[in-house]
């Protein structure tokens, strides 16, 4: 399977002059128009290689980016693997920046798929008006996070009192030591089932330890209480007019997937598909069955709403 490398990515700057890393690809033939891909936390480029070549052989103009603190685009935090925000406005900057330039220079239709924290940010942004897209289809988006018995107000605000007594640069948890790569060796199936997606993923942040990221810090945790609190709003998803197609899994246990319904029936004319208990919370990273229908899904889904004339 082809693969991605560092050749192929490039600097990006942000509007602060933050270098921002990306990864553009041009679409076999050129005739579908342009997609761009958003990751979650702690996700990089590399992560989603497969979907990405996959969608340039479909005829897309692909491009990927790093969010500012994690992949390849450095740290919030110096000298730190934590995953760290003071707020989600500066990657709401960044998106609406990105997007403004990513629309000017390539394409129509312009297309979005986004997972996980990216999907909570692409919807925010669509609904600030920020952003744009003739379609946008949204894996796990982080419209909830499972926080155990907690309920979501006392989980916030646990982390906002974390970080009033000084733990905002502090891991949640304990820090997890990297996969093994032994073959034999048991794998957690929070994110995939794939055993080899999972391999391949431990076997590059073992390489590349500049790219991985760790758990996040009670400061991301505040922030990402904040930013759901303000998407709970009324009026706020209500604005969205971007057709869209949300895919959600009984199975889930990172984001919540009862919000991701709830927050879909305020978007109006979303579509969402739940799978069943055995799918993850990284979809298009599943098992090929569940993995290959998902991606069907969404080529059908811009097939109908992006096509050009």
């Amino acid at each position: 399977m082809p693969t991605l490398d560092d050749a192929m990515m490039e600097s990006w700057p942000a509007p602060d002059g933050w270098p921002l890393r990306r990864v553009r690809l041009s679409g076999r033939g050129g005739a579908r128009g342009s997609l761009l891909f958003i990751g979650g936390r702690a996700d990089h480029i590399e992560k989603y290689d497969e979907a990405l070549i996959g969608w340039a052989e479909q005829g897309w103009d692909v491009e990927s980016v790093d969010w500012r603190g994690q992949g390849g685009s450095g740290r919030l935090i110096q000298g730190s693997a934590l995953g760290h925000a003071e707020d989600f406005g500066c990657w709401l900057e960044d998106i609406e920046a990105y997007a403004e330039d990513w629309h000017t220079r390539t394409s129509a239709p312009h297309v979005i798929v986004a997972h996980s924290m990216g999907g909570h940010l692409v919807l925010r942004a669509l609904a600030e008006g920020r952003i744009t897209a003739d379609a946008v289809a949204l894996s796990a988006p982080m419209l909830g996070i499972r926080a155990g018995p907690l309920p979501q107000w006392l989980a916030g605000g646990i982390a906002a009192a974390a970080c009033a007594v000084g733990l905002g640069r502090k891991a949640v948890g304990r820090v997890r030591e990297a996969l093994s790569v032994d073959e034999g060796t048991a794998l957690p199936t929070v994110l995939t089932h794939d055993r080899e997606r999972l391999l391949r993923e431990a076997r590059f942040e073992l390489e590349r330890p500049d790219v991985a990221l760790g758990p996040p810090t009670w400061g991301w945790l505040r922030a990402a209480f904040r930013s759901l609190a303000w998407m709970a709003r009324p009026d706020t998803l209500e604005r969205i007019t971007a057709p869209m197609l949300i895919l959600a899994s009984a199975g889930d246990r990172v984001v919540s997937t009862p919000a991701i319904i709830r927050a879909a029936a305020r978007v109006p004319g979303a579509r969402i598909h739940v799978y069943g208990a055995d799918v993850a919370h990284e979809i298009l990273r599943e098992v090929d069955a569940v993995r290959d229908d998902a991606l069907a899904r969404i080529d059908a889904f811009f097939a109908e709403y992006a096509s050009r004339p």
